[in-house]
């Protein structure tokens, strides 16, 4: 295992197949909680029709969602089922299973080799990116949207109400936003629109650098940036070590905004010098952490970093 750094996220990648084909299909093992065998469900009335039922697992009841079927590839067959794996994720706040046709293998990654999604592909496609593995195309999937397709939400209710003050002090901030999934960049445009503030935003770390370099150049630094951290070829970790190690650009107030449980992600959010954590996604939690940014950026004396 390569020495990683301190912007290094140490985490592999697990390989799976969702169909009979010899196509191979990845998400980060951070968010892998374990992987079991199939085992009998129990099926829940109305449920979404991708969801199969439930299973106990360490005495936890976790919905079991048939992956293939919710990305739009044959559905599992009921006689295939006892052959299946179950991966079981924590995302979004949310532990689910997906069962998945066979198991490959966990590997190394390195993330900078992994490229965004083509835009070709369009705003909906659930492959957030692409890298290769033994002369095959690897396909990272987005889980953030594929959960969101199952478990729609309403995040409106949770956006707080903002004073005039408070508005404004925002709206006077040069803010940078990045996620490469499609689903987070909504609700958080979305989140951001809705209070009438300003920002820019990219889908990948590698661009986000170079607008935070560029803006500085022309006298306008990043205030406050917004990072996911699983992303292809920087991801937030790195991203905000790059801006901390760089004087030019330290002056912004970070904040990592994660579907990752906050106590994996914490500890490492500090060594790189973010100021908060975040999980997906609650957009109160994001706008009142931009304004306790907006406040540090204010003060005469620099506040400590703080961690939620």
């Amino acid at each position: 295992m390569p020495k990683m750094n301190k912007a290094n996220q140490s985490q592999g990648m697990l390989l799976f197949k969702l169909n009979m084909n010899q196509h191979s299909f990845a998400i980060g093992t951070l968010k892998v909680r374990e992987i079991v065998p199939y085992s009998p469900t129990t099926q829940i009335p109305y449920s979404h029709p991708h969801v199969i039922g439930t299973v106990s697992i360490r005495g936890l009841t976790v919905p079991v969602i048939d992956m293939p079927a919710a990305i739009g590839f044959r559905p599992i067959q009921k006689e295939e089922f006892d052959s299946c794996f179950l991966i079981v994720t924590d995302c979004l706040r949310t532990v689910v299973a997906f069962m998945v046709r066979s198991i490959e293998k966990i590997i190394e990654c390195d993330w900078k080799t992994i490229e965004p999604s083509p835009k070709s592909a369009g705003s909906n496609v659930f492959v957030t990116g692409i890298t290769r593995y033994e002369e095959r195309i690897i396909q990272m999937l987005d889980v953030e949207l594929l959960l969101s397709k199952i478990y729609p939400s309403n995040d409106s209710a949770n956006i707080p109400i903002l004073t005039d003050v408070e508005r404004e002090r925002l709206k006077a901030l040069n803010i940078l936003v990045v996620d490469d999934s499609s689903i987070a960049r909504k609700q958080l445009a979305d989140a951001l629109h809705s209070t009438s503030i300003s920002f820019q935003m990219r889908n990948n770390g590698i661009e986000a650098l170079q607008v935070l370099r560029e803006e500085a150049q022309l006298g306008r630094p990043i205030d406050i940036l917004v990072s996911d951290i699983e992303m292809p070829g920087l991801d937030g970790y790195e991203l905000a070590f790059e801006t901390q190690s760089d004087s030019t650009l330290r002056h912004a107030y970070i904040i990592l905004h994660t579907s990752l449980s906050s106590e994996i992600c914490v500890n490492r959010a500090q060594q790189v010098g973010a100021h908060e954590a975040l999980e997906k996604f609650n957009a109160g939690d994001l706008i009142k952490a931009m304004l306790r940014g907006a406040k540090q950026l204010s003060d005469t004396t620099p506040l400590n970093n703080t961690m939620q």
